[in-house]
């Protein structure tokens, strides 16, 4: 883990405006709208083909910004921080939906949230120690990349009143105990590497 760059402009930085105008950046951004139309369509008219289909669309999209930042050669820190942030907000904000249509039960919404304020915490105090965020694992990609297919798959399961959604039904289980696991291990893997890295800072001042 490295320590954090001071927060001056280089002359070789790229500027915000030019990040921000690069194509994953603009998908990035674009599927970040998307989520309050996602969560309006879960908790509001409950449009669940469309906020399904709005779900399917910020996957393929999450997997494309990559593809084209590699691409294109156009990988940015912003990048590097709205890919994961979309996803995130994607994945608390169909929790919070699916939560309180009872799609999904509590200990799940618990158990992917409490992640996330333990890993904010760490992020926090990394921070005071001027210490960059860690990079994300293959783990925690993993985890985000099973989630993102659970979660349509729970919603269009929920009611098995088809043969089909009931076929269906197992995967979407299935891939939500995988993301579930994944996401807390990924979670663990972050806080070790977190103080790991403390320890170390503190070792050096002592």
């Amino acid at each position: 883990m490295t320590k954090a760059r001071s927060s001056g402009t280089t002359d070789g930085e790229e500027s915000l405006l030019r990040q921000l105008t690069t194509v994953p950046n603009l998908l990035s951004i674009l599927r970040l709208a998307g989520v309050p139309v996602f969560l309006w369509l879960l908790l509001g008219p409950e449009e669940d083909g469309w906020a399904f289909a709005l779900l399917v669309v910020g996957g393929v999209t999450d997997w494309l910004d990559g593809k084209l930042a590699r691409l294109l050669n156009q990988t940015t820190k912003l990048g590097q921080l709205l890919d994961p942030a979309a996803d995130r907000l994607y994945i608390a904000a169909a929790l919070l939906a699916f939560l309180l249509r009872g799609i999904v039960p509590w200990w799940v919404a618990a158990l992917l949230v409490g992640r996330e304020l333990v890993v904010g915490v760490g992020l926090v105090v990394l921070r005071r120690h001027r210490f960059a965020p860690p990079e994300v694992t293959y783990i925690g990609k993993a985890a985000t990349f099973v989630l993102m297919y659970a979660l349509p798959l729970l919603l269009v399961t929920h009611d098995a009143s088809t043969t089909a959604t009931e076929i269906a039904q197992p995967f979407a289980y299935a891939f939500t105990v995988w993301g579930v696991v994944l996401y807390l291990w990924s979670g663990a893997l972050y806080v070790w590497q977190i103080a790991l890295a403390v320890l170390r800072a503190s070792g050096r001042k002592a």
